[in-house]
C-alpha cells in the first residue's frame, strides 16, 4: 500500500495535512483531508489519491515522506482544472441539500429560498451536485486550464481549512444542544409520568412501560455521547494510534 516506512505520529499527520489542498472532496476515498492525513501517516493509504493537488500534490508528498514519484492514482479521479460551482437561480426550488453538503459552508440560503455559492470559498468539491434533486448545479472552470496547486494557493487551502474545521465544530455544537434538549423533555416527561402515578395507581403498569422507554432511550443518547466523545479526542490527536 504505502511506499514510506515512516513511523506513523499526530505531528506527521499534522505536516501531510498541511500539505494538502483541503478542498474535503473525499475523492482520496476518505471523508476529508484530515482522515487522509492521518492514513498516509499511519501507512494505510498512499500519498497519490488527491486529485485535486495533481501530481504536484504527490511530489509535495513525496518529497515530505522521503519516498518516490509515482503517479496520480486514476481510481480516484483525474487532475482537472479547479472548478466553482454555480447555482441555476431559476431552477433552484431552495431545498437546502447543498448547504448540508458543503464541506466548507461556501452556500448561502434558507430553506424555499434561492441559493447562492459565494465565490471566493467554494473548493470545487463536487459534493453539492448529487444531492440537488433538480441538478441546478454547475461545475465551471475558474482556473482557465491551470490544475493542481498551479490553481490552488496555499492560503486558499488554509483558509479552507478554517471553514471546514470550525463548520465542523458547529455541527458537533449543535448536535451536542439537540441531544441536550431531548434529555431535557424526557426527564421532565419522567416526572409528569411519576406525578400521574401518585394521582392514579392504577395506571402503574402502563407508566412503567413508558418510563423504561424512556429510559433506554437516555442510556443509548448517552452511549453514542461518549462514543462521540472518544472519536473526538482521537480526532484531536489526544490517544495514540
Amino acid at each position: 500500500m504505502s511506499h514510506h516506512n515512516i513511523p506513523f505520529s499526530v505531528d506527521l499527520a499534522d505536516q501531510i495535512e498541511a500539505l494538502l489542498p483541503q478542498t474535503q472532496c473525499t475523492k482520496c476515498g476518505f471523508s476529508g483531508c484530515r482522515p487522509y492525513a492521518e492514513a498516509i501517516a499511519s501507512g494505510s493509504a498512499d500519498y497519490n489519491q488527491c486529485p485535486p493537488g495533481g501530481q504536484q500534490g504527490v511530489q509535495r508528498l513525496a518529497r515530505l515522506l522521503d519516498a518516490p514519484i509515482i503517479a496520480l492514482n486514476p481510481l480516484n479521479g483525474i487532475e482537472r482544472p479547479r472548478p466553482r460551482a454555480v447555482i441555476d437561480e431559476a431552477a433552484c426550488i431552495g431545498c437546502t441539500l447543498c448547504i448540508q453538503a458543503c464541506p466548507v459552508d461556501a452556500i448561502i440560503g434558507a430553506a424555499k429560498q434561492m441559493h447562492i455559492v459565494i465565490a471566493d470559498l467554494c473548493t470545487g468539491c463536487d459534493l453539492c451536485l448529487a444531492p440537488c434533486p433538480v441538478d441546478c448545479i454547475t461545475m465551471v472552470d475558474v482556473t482557465h486550464g491551470k490544475t493542481g496547486w498551479d490553481a490552488w494557493t496555499q492560503q486558499q487551502a488554509d483558509d479552507a481549512r478554517q471553514r471546514h474545521d470550525f463548520r465542523t465544530a458547529r455541527l458537533q455544537r449543535e448536535k451536542r444542544e439537540n441531544d441536550d434538549r431531548l434529555a431535557a423533555k424526557a426527564a421532565e416527561k419522567l416526572k409528569v409520568i411519576a406525578a400521574e402515578v401518585a394521582i392514579n395507581p392504577a395506571q402503574k403498569i402502563e407508566q412503567d412501560r413508558k418510563k423504561a422507554i424512556i429510559h433506554a432511550a437516555i442510556e443509548r443518547a448517552r452511549l453514542k455521547k461518549e462514543q462521540q466523545a472518544a472519536e473526538q479526542s482521537q480526532l484531536s490527536g489526544k490517544d495514540v494510534l
